[in-house]
């Protein structure tokens, strides 16, 4: 059977991306801090962020002489920073069903690699650059501390017992929204001298909504996901105590001996391997599993609403696609 040619499509441009970034770190030294970095990258990951910057750029100017490869790969090597060091700061053993950077190698390897890094997303975001260029730098800084400022309140929220889904929504919207908001506006930027501020607005509210909708489907995907597939220990985020959506809505509905067990998560701050599916079946008995789903549903509509304003002047099928396979996507 043939890969339908959105799926395609994907493929493809994941394939230009770490082909570029390979590429370039093949050509560095001392080996000592890039064989790391190359085990990272090559670890996994989907390249989504970095395709998304392509994807806008197209939907933006079809007439492109060359998509923003360049820019694409600086959005994603600094995820990928974030990533090298999120795992850091949660102590994590594994991403994509591999050991991380830490324990493959060790924690100063891991801090100094994640370093190097971002200033190479740097480099590659002044590659080739015609167009807005202060604006594209300015967008990617920004991004970068909103993320970091994102991460600290995840950080903060490790130690407080309550915390609102107004909170949560905020600080997701920062530590995971922020990224792919900045992707969808480069895009346009590196596209188009000409892009109008609104029109801007809207390809970054887009980003946003599609990156909220992102991470509550990571948290539902903690819970129901196949641990093969999703490249985590199931249920990390209840053995570890996050207070993911999940969490917070059953605290907020539960009563009896199923706050009383919600509470004595949040008092040892996690739970034992051998009970995540104690807490699994509170959140099914409580109907959490399927709020989740009408929260990921919600951000999802808001993100098409934002794409049929903007299909008024743009070619936003690749946009429409991308959605549907973020929202449908398994792990």
């Amino acid at each position: 059977m043939t890969k339908e040619p959105f799926t395609k499509l994907l493929d493809e441009l994941k394939l230009q991306i770490n082909n570029q970034i390979f590429l370039e770190l093949s050509k560095r030294k001392p080996k000592s801090l890039y064989a790391p970095l190359n085990y990272f990258l090559k670890s996994g990951g989907k390249r989504l962020r970095g395709i998304l910057v392509l994807l806008v750029a197209k939907s933006i100017n079809k007439n492109l002489k060359s998509l923003p490869l360049n820019q694409a790969i600086a959005i994603e090597l600094l995820h990928n920073f974030t990533l090298i060091h999120d795992d850091v700061m949660d102590n994590s053993d594994k991403r994509h069903n591999k050991p991380t950077l830490h324990r493959k190698y060790d924690l100063s390897t891991a801090i100094l690699a994640g370093d190097a890094l971002l200033s190479i997303a740097y480099e590659f975001l002044d590659k080739e650059l015609t167009e807005n260029s202060m604006m594209i730098c300015k967008e990617f800084t920004s991004a970068l501390r909103i993320v970091c400022e994102g991460q600290a309140l995840d950080k903060e929220f490790e130690t407080r017992n309550r915390v609102s889904l107004q909170q949560y929504f905020q600080m997701i919207s920062m530590k995971t929204g922020a990224l792919i908001k900045s992707a969808c506006k480069i895009g346009a930027l590196s596209a188009n001298k000409k892009v109008g501020i609104e029109d801007l607005k809207r390809f970054g509210e887009y980003g946003e909504y599609l990156g909220i909708a992102f991470q509550l489907q990571d948290d539902l995907l903690d819970i129901v996901g196949e641990q093969k597939l999703f490249g985590k220990t199931k249920a990390l985020d209840l053995i570890e105590g996050k207070k993911t959506f999940l969490l917070i809505s059953a605290l907020k509905k539960a009563t009896g001996k199923d706050l009383d067990r919600l509470l004595k998560l949040i008092e040892n701050k996690g739970i034992k391997p051998d009970e995540i599916y104690k807490y699994i079946d509170i959140y099914k008995n409580l109907g959490i599993i399927e709020l989740t789903k009408k929260e990921i549903s919600k951000y999802y509509q808001k993100a098409k609403d934002t794409l049929e304003i903007l299909n008024k002047k743009y070619d936003i099928n690749d946009l429409n696609n991308f959605l549907e396979f973020i929202i449908n996507r398994n792990y």
